[in-house]
């Protein structure tokens, strides 16, 4: 598996985020995974936030939700530091997920938009079992994520869906299936697992930490 990774270059941050908006499905995917984080939730973490665009989401509903930010893109933080300029609310880390997360505490719901698949397979399912841990009883766990397709046919189409080449495709992704990342979801002790919302190789993988 390769050990490329991209995302602290700015033009290659850039590029994704003039792209975003054109990918299929978007506000489809994120509807529902807004639906399903309970509206009562007081503190949640966004791994790999990128521009913050979900956490911002999540926010319109719970304007008083106490939030920590994480990414190690450059671009990326900036672009989070200027969302948030004026909301306290939002704590804004700097940190490479390629290690183990930092001391942040306990949380009532952890989310994710397309930035686990940039790490290796090993560093995922140890990524799951971080996030299990810290938390809450009864805290869930949203990954929308950027996933493997079966057939290279399959995914040749869904390159083609999104505009882009094989040529072009993104080394920076170390694609896994939905199945094997929800049986590891079970295995770490995640119940009510399931993927929720799914369109080639886009899918939203969901867990819950029994109460």
């Amino acid at each position: 598996m390769n050990n490329i990774n991209l995302w602290t270059s700015s033009e290659h941050a850039l590029s994704y985020l003039g792209k975003a908006d054109k990918i299929p499905h978007r506000t489809e995917r994120e509807g529902v995974l807004l639906s399903q984080v309970p509206q009562n939730i007081k503190r949640i973490l966004d791994i790999g936030t990128g521009d913050d665009r979900l956490l911002a989401l999540l926010k319109i509903d719970r304007p008083h939700l106490q939030s920590v930010a994480v990414d190690f893109s450059p671009t990326m933080l900036s672009a989070v530091k200027n969302r948030f300029a004026d909301d306290p609310s939002v704590e804004i880390i700097n940190h490479n997920l390629d290690a183990p997360l930092p001391e942040l505490g306990l949380f009532d719901a952890v989310v994710s938009s397309f930035a686990i698949h940039h790490l290796s397979h090993e560093r995922k399912f140890s990524l799951y079992t971080e996030v299990f841990d810290i938390l809450e009883p009864g805290g869930i766990f949203c990954n929308l994520e950027h996933v493997a397709s079966p057939t290279q046919s399959l995914h040749e189409k869904f390159l083609k869906e999104i505009g882009t080449l094989p040529e072009n495709d993104d080394p920076s992704n170390k694609l896994l299936d939905v199945e094997t990342q929800l049986q590891w979801l079970r295995k770490i002790g995640f119940i009510d697992v399931d993927c929720y919302w799914k369109w080639l190789e886009l899918a939203l993988l969901i867990g819950v930490k029994a109460g």
